[in-house]
């Protein structure tokens, strides 16, 4: 292909990878598919600057071929599968730390270092980057602005925007431009271009740097799992303790059933199943904050508070211990854990979408009910809280997907729909985090309206051939 040679000539054959065996590698995400759904680019190229990513997409723009830039491939819904071919933008090997500023608590980095490279430079000055999912030892910077991902602190620190302080880009025309207000926390100044990048899927541009706000790191922090008999009981029981005052550093509502998939380690330990009293619908793990004496204040007058709702406190500390290890320290033994050990049959799939505050229990009960309907092993919902200081779900709503069958999977996928188009009627939203990929493209005018033609006309000003991404967010032949 002529373009491969016109890559070579300003790149180096170094930065490119052209072998079938290794394009393959590139061709999926951990998203449930079949192996005829492997959508191999037809070139990696692995950059190490902003310009090098420059001058990819000037060749891509001059001969009118797709786009996409992907970091560790952990997306859940094929958002960075090169759905139409096209150069593939490795951005795992621009990964350099490139300013601490500790009296400014800030950061600036490549896109490709993952949110765990980052704290690891931070934490020698005793601060931390709080944006914190499960895969963030394989969660690249840019890859969590691209689909803008949960985080563990979201109840007190929030998504990536909130640590997102200024964004480098290089838009579909091959233009690099700096989104942002530099060091500073916030700004009333000109449009907010730079959240436009937070789940943008790469549609608008490749990130290549930011600039992210860093947290001072806590002294202490305590870990507590608390069963109710409703999931609605666990809202309330939230509600009342931000009235209180009370400062939540983490909250994850569980069903009963995802209790299961959090402990694999307990299982792997003793032998058998974590379990809670037959009553509880709901559990509730919740971490405190700060020095000792505040972080223990906090923890007690919140465990005073759960007797007003009848909730009981999960004694046993192996339980709590194995949820929070599988949540966000990660610590377990090799091919122990609950990643490769319980997907050796099945994959996880998930629907993401986000519903009311109030109306969290009732869209529980529709999930189950969408699930089995499909005929679907379900492995339970799991309600992150992601605004800051106060209640705002991001849901997980997780099955088990036998990826060598297509009816199943294809099963998969209308539940994914059912319940991202009944998350609307909810007066909610399609996708908390996971973006809309392919998956949503078709349907996105149900919740956006006629807000939609814009949301066209902005990609077009950022990508005008209609090369980034293709077939995200919008159908290719839309641009």
């Amino acid at each position: 292909m002529k373009y491969i040679s016109e890559l070579q000539a300003v790149l180096g054959d170094e930065k490119l990878l052209t072998d079938p065996a290794e394009l393959y590698v590139y061709g999926a995400d951990w998203s449930p598919r079949t192996s005829d759904e492997i959508h191999p680019p037809d070139v990696v190229v692995q950059p190490k600057t902003t310009l090098d990513v420059q001058r990819i997409v000037e060749v891509a723009y001059a001969n009118g071929i797709p786009v996409t830039a992907g970091g560790g491939l952990t997306g859940m819904l094929g958002g960075a599968v090169s759905l139409y071919g096209g150069i593939y933008i490795d951005t795992t090997t621009m990964n350099s730390i490139i300013e601490i500023d500790p009296k400014n608590q800030t950061v600036r980095v490549q896109a490709g270092a993952t949110l765990q490279e980052v704290n690891d430079a931070v934490n020698p000055y005793g601060l931390w980057l709080p944006h914190q999912p499960e895969s963030k030892w394989v969660s690249t910077v840019g890859a969590a602005i691209a689909c803008d991902n949960d985080s563990t602190f979201g109840v007190r620190y929030g998504k990536i925007l909130n640590c997102l302080l200024s964004v480098e880009i290089v838009t579909g025309s091959g233009e690099i431009l700096e989104l942002g207000h530099r060091k500073a926390h916030f700004t009333s100044s000109g449009y907010k271009l730079k959240d436009l990048m937070a789940g943008s899927e790469g549609t608008l541009g490749v990130v290549t740097e930011a600039t992210l706000k860093l947290e001072p790191i806590p002294e202490t922090r305590i870990v507590e799992m608390l069963v109710f008999h409703r999931m609605g009981s666990a809202v309330d029981y939230l509600s009342r303790l931000l009235r209180a005052g009370v400062g939540i550093e983490a909250a994850h509502i569980n069903c009963k059933r995802r209790l299961k998939f959090y402990t694999h380690a307990y299982t792997a330990k003793f032998g058998g199943e974590a379990e809670i009293p037959a009553w509880a619908e709901a559990l509730l793990a919740i971490a405190f904050a700060g020095d000792e004496k505040m972080a223990n204040a906090q923890r007690d007058h919140a465990i005073a508070i759960a007797a007003e709702f009848d909730a009981e406190l999960v004694k046993e500390r192996e339980i709590v211990d194995s949820w929070w290890a599988s949540k966000y320290t990660l610590e377990f033994e090799p091919f122990k854990q609950k990643w490769p050990d319980v997907q050796k049959a099945k994959k996880f799939g998930a629907a993401d979408p986000g519903v009311p505050v109030g109306r969290l229990e009732e869209f529980y009960h529709k999930f189950v009910e969408v699930a089995e309907k499909h005929k679907l092993e379900i492995i339970g919902m799991n309600a992150y809280l992601e605004h800051p200081n106060s209640i705002g779900f991001s849901l997980s709503c997780a099955v088990f997907v036998d990826y060598r069958s297509a009816d199943e999977i294809r099963r998969f996928r209308l539940f994914h729909d059912e319940l991202s188009k009944l998350a609307i009627e909810f007066d909610g939203t399609m996708s908390t985090f996971m973006s809309d990929t392919h998956q949503k493209a078709p349907y996105l005018e149900l919740e956006h309206g006629r807000s939609l033609v814009y949301m066209r006309e902005i990609k077009r000003l950022f990508d005008p051939k209609g090369i980034m991404n293709p077939g995200k967010k919008f159908p290719r032949e839309e641009g």
